[in-house]
């Protein structure tokens, strides 16, 4: 798959291990929300090995705990667990004021949801749009004194190429005026999350924060508990016959390697706004190249992620009244 790859060393058969060889993170501190199961875990364990003080941002406090203490075994760093609900900005707000005015070097929105029926939280959000794109982006911006404190300092904000199933609507987020597809809204929060990283890398790159927007690729993880094998056979992630058009789903290991990429790769110093795929920037796609590579060009386009970012912010990020 043809990319605009900056790094000759990185592609998609990569691991998260073979991507931070060479890295000291000595003295750096990261946050990775969702680390108490798949890919996130991994992006912790990658992070902590290479000397960061990592903590888990995540819902279950026990499973946090249990991985922490396999980490700290695995690596010998001591790793922390912090609460934190992504359906919730109450949660969110409070994890932030917990963090109080730590630096911090690097930030893994890593926790996500995809295609569940539909729900809405306390909030009044739909679900989806809640934790893969309100919640980071409130935690963004909570946290950004302490990323400035620490800069130069990235955000990552795991994405994914369902992007390309949806197109953004700014007059209806949370499908209160249309009818609800479960894999159309995972893809509209991607497409969110997207347009987030480029109007945050707008506004903060001079400061020395950039967030960049990474898929993992495919990687059978439980955050495919609402996904049927008739649904991905409808999807075109599988064929009937159960092989994979693509080739072979990535090892965990693999899947956390763009992640980790686009938290430490020198090529991307001080660059934002982007798009990450299998270790490179991503090509964007064009007729003829598969559904789910590449990126979609509208989801990285700065006048839509301008627009975005004025109808989502008032609701998650104004104090609350």
């Amino acid at each position: 798959m043809p990319q605009a790859a900056l790094s000759a060393s990185a592609d998609a058969a990569s691991t998260a291990a073979e991507i931070i060889s060479g890295h000291d993170l000595t003295g750096k501190t990261a946050i990775v929300t969702g680390a108490s199961s798949g890919i996130g875990v991994e992006i912790a364990r990658t992070l902590a090995g290479a000397g960061a003080r990592v903590t888990l941002a995540v819902r279950d406090g026990d499973a946090g705990k249990r991985v922490a203490e396999a980490i700290s075994v695995d690596t010998g760093s001591t790793v922390a667990v912090e609460a934190i609900d992504l359906l919730s900005l109450q949660s969110v707000r409070r994890f932030a004021e917990r963090w109080g005015d730590a630096p911090l070097d690097l930030l893994i929105n890593n926790a996500g949801l995809m295609a569940p029926p539909l729900t809405r939280t306390d909030d009044g959000f739909e679900s989806q749009m809640a934790v893969n794109y309100y919640a980071p982006f409130l935690l963004s911006e909570l946290l950004l004194p302490n990323l400035m404190a620490a800069a130069p300092a990235r955000v990552v904000i795991v994405s994914s190429g369902s992007h390309q199933l949806a197109e953004l609507r700014l007059d209806d987020l949370d499908y209160r005026h249309r009818a609800y597809d479960k894999f159309e809204a995972y893809g509209h929060a991607k497409l969110c999350a997207n347009l987030l990283a480029v109007e945050f890398s707008r506004r903060y790159a001079a400061a020395g924060v950039t967030m960049n927007a990474v898929t993992p690729g495919g990687v059978q993880t439980n955050l495919g508990r609402h996904v049927t094998f008739e649904d991905a056979v409808r999807l075109g992630w599988v064929n009937a016959d159960g092989s994979l058009p693509q080739g072979e789903m990535k090892s965990i290991a693999q899947g956390a390697a763009s992640p980790i990429w686009a938290a430490v790769a020198k090529d991307l110093d001080g660059l934002g706004g982007l798009y990450i795929e299998d270790c490179a920037i991503a090509a964007t796609w064009t007729p003829g190249m598969p559904v789910g590579w590449g990126v979609a060009a509208a989801s990285l386009d700065p006048e839509n992620a301008r627009k975005l970012w004025d109808v989502a912010q008032p609701k998650i990020v104004e104090p609350e009244t």
